[in-house]
């Protein structure tokens, strides 16, 4: 295992919410907005690289009895301070993410990657899974938030992006939007992924 291709497989191979299905919870709910899918996927990401090497540094002392309990200790630790931070310095768009900030504790991204890779792994190794699967999160709920701002608003990061005549799709910005999005980009994802091979 290379630091590399650690670091890169959460960027395609095994993005989070398109390839793994994974933290569907928050990538549906928050993604109206691109400045949505950027602070939630930041502040998953900080959790996740965070937690990673906490785990990583101490998987040999926390007993395997208690393991799982002792992960979500530390990962409930990273989010006390992401939602302290975000509610001090970015109070907008902490009340734009409400309840999702404390449901990062119950990410099964964070939790998944703390038993599957840094319970087994050593620091730089949990450190650069971590990262990608941060990075690929964050891109993914960026993306998918741009996409269903500009259908349903012509904006993108509060940016008007459509002419005076541009005829909002008012569905995009509600819950049957994101599974309309998503489901275009999963086929469009596995349509790439067919050619490839």
């Amino acid at each position: 295992m290379s630091v590399l291709s650690e670091f890169t497989k959460g960027l395609w191979k095994e993005v989070p919410p398109f390839r793994l299905v994974l933290g569907l919870c928050p990538t549906l709910a928050v993604t109206t907005a691109a400045k949505n899918g950027l602070g939630m996927g930041l502040a998953t990401t900080f959790v996740l690289v965070c937690s990673n090497i906490l785990v990583s540094l101490l998987r040999n002392v926390i007993p395997s009895k208690v393991r799982i309990a002792g992960f979500i200790v530390i990962i409930a630790s990273f989010v006390v301070i992401v939602e302290l931070v975000m509610q001090a310095y970015f109070y907008p768009l902490f009340k734009v993410l409400g309840i999702f900030i404390p449901l990062i504790v119950v990410n099964c991204i964070i939790l998944g990657r703390a038993e599957a890779f840094a319970s087994k792994n050593g620091l730089i190794l949990s450190a650069a899974d971590g990262l990608g699967m941060g990075i690929g999160f964050t891109m993914s709920l960026t993306f998918l938030g741009a996409v269903r701002e500009w259908m349903g608003s012509g904006s993108v990061f509060g940016v008007p992006l459509a002419g005076p005549h541009f005829q909002p799709f008012a569905i995009m910005l509600k819950p049957p939007g994101a599974f309309l999005c998503l489901a275009v980009i999963l086929a469009i994802m596995n349509l790439i992924s067919a050619k490839r091979a």
